[in-house]
């Protein structure tokens, strides 16, 4: 069995789960963390030998929603209640992380990856990101066609220009925790013009689907590790978008786009970090149940629960 280097024994799983659909406008995806648990996860969980620590099903069934006026800020969507759920989940993630648990937070839409990201950082100040996903979600306020905040998150946790601390109060609670050099993506196909800049001028390591075609994933993951955790000593947060993989293997999600990982792919990515006993937190983002036929729903929810038994530890042989 994998050592764990940042986790406390007896290994323990804090799930988190957070219904919200604000930072998109796509409705569906806050019943996303209710259909993983309800299809079987926790058991999932238990059967590799953790311990599960969950609040229960119950905060689940109730989706996150504004309970008062939500004007736009410039071209942003919902950005107090974006920054009100992301930061009460920042908290939440803390309490999981600096108890030596392994931190599972599902979601939602991936402008959750604000409060993960920055609970985790705050108990593992040297950790990494990995983020997989079809997109950079690196748009700033100032370069986001759309305004929907699941395209954002990486600008702020960065404290890029226009999302630093200062330019926008309501997210003055985030502090700018990764550095560029510690952030790498896998499996990018969609990429605004924006954040095309963006990822040079700030030399952000990135592996489109074109490097996997070129070089298979195994030398991916590679690369990715070598570049942010060459000697391999840092705590690493996983944000895994399913929409990272093709549509023909997770459909049900909002931003689908072709060409992207396949089931295998996906899973090796997952099962190769686990291998390095370095996870300290995982985010399963953007699986929406509503979008599709029953048998699209059911298929992207039992993937969403395979890739989290693989960050787990689940093995081939």
């Amino acid at each position: 069995m994998t050592e764990h280097k940042f986790l406390k024994t007896p290994l323990t799983a804090g799930i988190v789960g957070c219904p919200f659909s604000g930072g998109q406008p796509k409705a569906g995806v806050d019943t996303g963390p209710l259909e993983l648990v309800q299809s079987g996860l926790l058991n999932d969980i238990e059967t590799l030998g953790w311990n599960v620590d969950f609040a229960g099903p119950e905060s689940l069934g109730t989706s996150l929603v504004s309970d008062g006026p939500d004007p736009d800020i410039g071209k942003l969507k919902k950005p107090r209640l974006v920054s009100k759920v992301t930061k009460d989940l920042a908290e939440r993630v803390y309490s999981h992380a600096s108890k030596g648990q392994l931190t599972v937070t599902l979601g939602g839409d991936h402008s959750l990856a604000m409060g993960t990201v920055s609970g985790t950082f705050k108990a593992h100040p040297d950790a990494v990101l990995i983020w997989i996903d079809a997109h950079a979600d690196i748009n700033t306020p100032l370069t986001t066609p759309s305004g929907n905040l699941h395209g954002c998150p990486v600008s702020f946790l960065l404290g890029l220009e226009g999302a630093a601390k200062g330019d926008i109060p309501e997210f003055d609670w985030i502090d700018p925790v990764l550095k560029s050099d510690r952030l790498v993506y896998i499996g990018l196909r969609d990429i605004d013009a924006g954040e095309r800049k963006i990822l040079k001028d700030h030399n952000i390591k990135a592996f489109s689907m074109y490097h996997v075609d070129k070089w298979g994933i195994g030398r991916v993951v590679e690369m990715a590790l070598d570049h942010v955790n060459k000697d391999r000593t840092r705590p690493i947060h996983l944000s895994f978008d399913v929409d990272a993989l093709d549509p023909t293997v997770a459909p049900s999600t909002g931003t689908a786009v072709r060409g992207g990982l396949t089931f295998r792919e996906g899973h090796y990515i997952c099962e190769a970090i686990a291998e390095t006993g370095l996870l300290v937190s995982l985010d399963i983002m953007e699986i929406n149940p509503s979008l599709g036929a029953v048998a699209s729903v059911k298929q992207t929810v039992d993937v969403g629960r395979s890739l989290i038994r693989c960050a787990l530890g689940e093995t081939l042989l």
